[in-house]
């Protein structure tokens, strides 16, 4: 048997794939995943920011075509690449610039400042108040805003509570 036989045979073609076809390219197409997962970077998976999950969820989809043999698996495999490329350099763009970091990954927003509710900027974040009062619970153990400065909604999407310093007159 040729090796051409041979890849045809192990990983078939097309969407007539049988069940060791599939686990073959699924096996295959995992070593690859992690190879375009190191290209793309870790912050695409520990940041969890809009422009992380664009990658994850895309090359996810994209991916699994070659799995199944809904795409052939070169074309599929190049597309990948090109995803995880364009996110590694658009990350390492926004590093030296902030213009485009502001674009590509957002901004923090002020939700809560000088004891005040910042009304539009909550309801531009689909944060309430009672929202707001649930992380002061969480994050500062404590169950008034009394020692809250600021609070902001992050590039992330997570919640972050500025402590009052307290000042010892």
């Amino acid at each position: 048997m040729m090796l051409p036989e041979i890849i045809y045979k192990l990983f078939g073609e097309g969407k007539e794939l049988n069940a060791l076809q599939m686990a073959d390219r699924a096996f295959v197409m995992f070593f690859i995943t992690l190879i375009l997962i190191r290209v793309a970077g870790m912050r695409a998976f520990g940041q969890k920011s809009a422009f992380d999950m664009i990658i994850v969820i895309m090359l996810g989809a994209i991916l699994s075509r070659a799995v199944t043999g809904d795409s052939a698996f070169l074309p599929t495999l190049a597309a990948g690449a090109v995803l995880a490329i364009v996110h590694r350099l658009l990350a390492l763009l926004s590093i030296f610039n902030e213009t485009i970091g502001a674009i590509i990954k957002g901004s923090k927003t002020i939700l809560f400042k000088n004891n005040k509710v910042i009304k539009r900027n909550m309801i531009s974040c689909s944060i309430s108040y009672k929202d707001l009062q649930e992380e002061v619970r969480l994050i500062l153990n404590e169950t008034t805003m009394d020692n809250v400065e600021e609070i902001f909604m992050e590039r992330s999407g997570k919640i972050s509570i500025v402590k009052k310093i307290n000042e010892i007159h």
